[in-house]
């Protein structure tokens, strides 16, 4: 564990330049004590790293230093096969880049690795899309994914809930979700998210911008997509489900579906479950629920219930003969 550690260390710093211990304690998830220990062991190899003291300081490698550790286990080489997700870096301009990436990768690797590494592409794809959708597509994108590589600042006009609004950002990221591209970018140093599809207008400035040293976008998505949807599902609702209702809302209402199986009581008809279970609002849940038809039943509140019967009334009112 420390030995493939320091390999690690020795990467990051030869990709990012200066990090302080602290950056490095954070990215691996150990104390600032064992950084020190793990600096000194590498120095210690013959790595030429040194520390420089100061607010703006760190640990980094002498100008011109290259690791010659290039190889690939056979796992790993399976790992990085596995994790190219085609349509997506076509969409971001990257497609030749990514088959150009993949054929010197096996030319690499010895050759019994590189047939194992090959056979992956040829028997796992990944599909990111949800069944009946189709993924965004905007013309903005690949010059986007220019301006989040080469950290160029964007100016843009986003069609917000609130109407067209103009932004002028750092974007630190693009993330692919369900099929839909989001961008992370930066507001007065303060990252926040946008729908790609929103971008009307979308302008490339001469401006560079400096990325902060401590953003990590898996970690921002994460924690920002967990307090997006505990927003967005603050009101509840009481249903009695069938079977059928329960599949059902296995594929078209995930927190629906996880409340059920995490807290649930029987109650008549046989099979039927009952359960509080997390909603945005009165209009969006009773949507979410006459796609169930007759296989649930909404106990609570009131005006959902009031609200998914006078639906029902138009809709058989339009197959009156």
């Amino acid at each position: 564990m420390r030995a493939s550690r320091l390999l690690s260390i020795l990467i990051l710093l030869q990709m990012r330049g200066r990090l302080s211990a602290e950056a490095l304690a954070e990215e691996f998830e150990v104390s600032v004590r064992t950084i020190y220990r793990d600096v000194d062991q590498l120095s210690a190899a013959g790595v030429p790293i040194y520390a420089e003291r100061g607010r703006a300081g760190g640990f980094q490698l002498h100008d011109g230093y290259r690791t010659k550790l290039t190889g690939f286990t056979a796992q790993e080489a399976d790992a990085l096969l596995l994790s190219g997700v085609g349509a997506a870096a076509q969409d971001l301009g990257l497609g030749p880049d990514l088959a150009a990436a993949q054929l010197k990768l096996l030319a690499s690797l010895p050759p019994e690795s590189g047939a194992s590494a090959e056979r992956v592409s040829a028997r796992f794809h990944l599909d990111p899309i949800n069944w009946y959708t189709r993924a965004d597509s905007s013309d903005v994108l690949k010059p986007l994914a220019a301006a989040v590589w080469n950290e160029r600042r964007v100016r843009m006009r986003y069609e917000s809930w609130k109407g067209l609004v103009d932004r002028t950002l750092d974007p630190l990221g693009l993330v692919l979700k369900g099929g839909i591209w989001y961008l992370v970018a930066a507001v007065k140093d303060t990252p926040r998210t946008y729908r790609v599809s929103n971008i009307q207008e979308m302008q490339t400035l001469d401006a560079s911008f400096a990325r902060p040293r401590r953003f990590n976008l898996s970690r921002y998505w994460s924690e920002w997509s967990k307090d997006f949807e505990a927003r967005l599902l603050k009101e509840h609702a009481t249903i009695e489900v069938s079977p059928t209702g329960r599949r059902i809302l296995r594929d078209t209402n995930a927190a629906a579906h996880e409340a059920l199986s995490a807290n649930s009581k029987a109650c008549k008809p046989e099979g039927w479950l009952r359960a509080r279970v997390p909603i945005e609002s009165i209009d969006l849940a009773k949507h979410q629920f006459l796609r169930l038809g007759a296989e649930v039943k909404v106990v609570e509140p009131p005006a959902l219930s009031v609200a998914i019967a006078d639906e029902a009334r138009k809709i058989a009112a339009h197959y009156k003969r």
